[in-house]
């Protein structure tokens, strides 16, 4: 009789140590505030109060041994069922075995692959700090092969983690460099104008380089892209550059910022996002597409790549902290990257529950372009591309833009 083979563990959930940090406190508090709502003198913000009155009326009500049991039985059911979603992730039989493209370019660490082989050509260009097949994710959530199927010469850009060479580059050296190789690479395949579409912070380096090759770039398509980085929440934008120069010891020895740091900067944007998933996983039956689609989702999360020093750097000070962009004082080589000067149509997509690109961000660079198509669908900064019911709310119509711009 043949033991069935235990898939290895993932090492994800990443960062792992602040999931389980965030799991356990939320378990503790419960007992912990219990004796300060007894007391009378909670915590509560304002806009809370008539609730915490109605509550602590409703416990007094209650025998108190019985009642702090209760919490604590609850508190302890609720951590033992993050646990237990952490641990069905972590052996989940589920992996990605997508056959990709042989790649039509390669410079380094980064490479361009091929979905097809007619029609209108598009560069897709995601961020540097995630792998791009969140773009190719799966046979049912792969935006790339549904746009090659429906008639367009699709190309995409993987940067792939830093090498040597890469981790002494600049935003000036990728987008001079790998991005423009790419480019140049796609517009002899395909033999004609590229269109480039770029999303997240890839949205910023397809802007800079449809400025810096006009005659060459077709349209400009920007999905969840970033540009007044001060517009929603000036503190938080700023405390990004405290935080990287508490990495500077990191960045100094390594060369590159590390994923576990990335995906720790990624949780503060809500530290307990972690949690509320993977209790509601343990709920999932294995075998469902749900649970299948969920582990794609989380192993693409957690196969983050580095971040080349000078880079982390940039994004942090000249970014998040000064907001160069947005004040005109982003330079690439030293040309300003303003969005007045493409002229080229554009089109760009706003999701209204982007918590990672604060809708007045993005909204910014669309107001900037002369020339946009402004979409704003009920999606996340995830969801708008691996999300339920994309390919007709945000998949169809980009499609239809691109063709009828062709």
């Amino acid at each position: 009789m043949t033991t069935p083979r235990i898939p290895a563990p993932r090492i994800g959930p990443r960062p792992l140590a602040m999931h389980l940090a965030m799991a356990t406190m939320g378990c503790a508090v419960s007992n912990v505030a219990l004796p300060l709502l007894k007391s009378g003198s909670p915590h509560w913000k304002p806009a809370l109060a008539g609730a915490a009155s109605k509550l602590a009326a409703e416990i007094e009500e209650q025998d108190p041994a019985s009642f702090a049991a209760a919490v604590d039985r609850e508190a302890r059911r609720r951590l033992d069922r993050f646990l237990t979603g952490v641990e069905r992730y972590r052996y989940h039989p589920y992996r990605r075995s997508l056959d990709e493209p042989d790649p039509v370019w390669t410079d380094g660490r980064a490479r361009l692959v091929r979905y097809g082989d007619k029609g209108p050509a598009v560069l897709l260009v995601a961020s540097l700090v995630n792998r791009s097949y969140i773009l190719d994710l799966g046979p049912r959530r792969s935006f790339a092969r549904w746009l090659a199927s429906k008639g367009f010469r699709c190309y995409l850009l993987d940067w792939g983690a830093p090498g040597t060479r890469e981790r002494e580059y600049s935003l000036d050296d990728y987008i001079a460099g790998p991005l423009e190789g790419a480019f140049d690479a796609a517009l002899k395949d395909a033999g004609g104008k590229v269109s480039v579409l770029g999303y997240c912070m890839g949205g910023l380096l397809a802007l800079a380089l449809a400025q810096r090759r006009r005659l060459d770039v077709a349209n400009l398509v920007l999905l969840a892209t970033p540009w007044d980085f001060h517009a929603a929440d000036i503190e938080q934008a700023r405390g990004l550059g405290t935080a990287m120069r508490l990495f500077e010891p990191q960045l100094s020895a390594l060369g590159e910022l590390p994923t576990d740091l990335i995906q720790y900067l990624f949780c503060l944007l809500d530290p307990f996002l972690g949690v509320r998933k993977f209790t509601s996983f343990a709920a999932f039956d294995a075998d469902s597409m749900a649970a299948k689609q969920f582990v794609a989702l989380e192993d693409w999360l957690n196969d983050g790549v580095p971040l080349a020093a000078p880079v982390a750097r940039a994004c942090a000070f000249e970014w998040y902290e000064e907001n160069r962009p947005a004040r005109g004082r982003w330079f690439v080589e030293g040309d300003p990257i303003l969005p007045a000067k493409w002229d080229g149509p554009a089109y760009v997509v706003i999701p209204a529950a982007d918590r990672i690109v604060p809708p007045a961000s993005a909204a910014a660079l669309a107001d900037a372009l002369p020339k946009a198509t402004v979409r704003r669908p009920r999606a996340g900064h995830i969801g708008m591309i691996v999300g339920r019911g994309v390919t007709t709310s945000i998949w169809k119509p980009l499609a239809d833009w691109l063709a009828a711009h062709r």
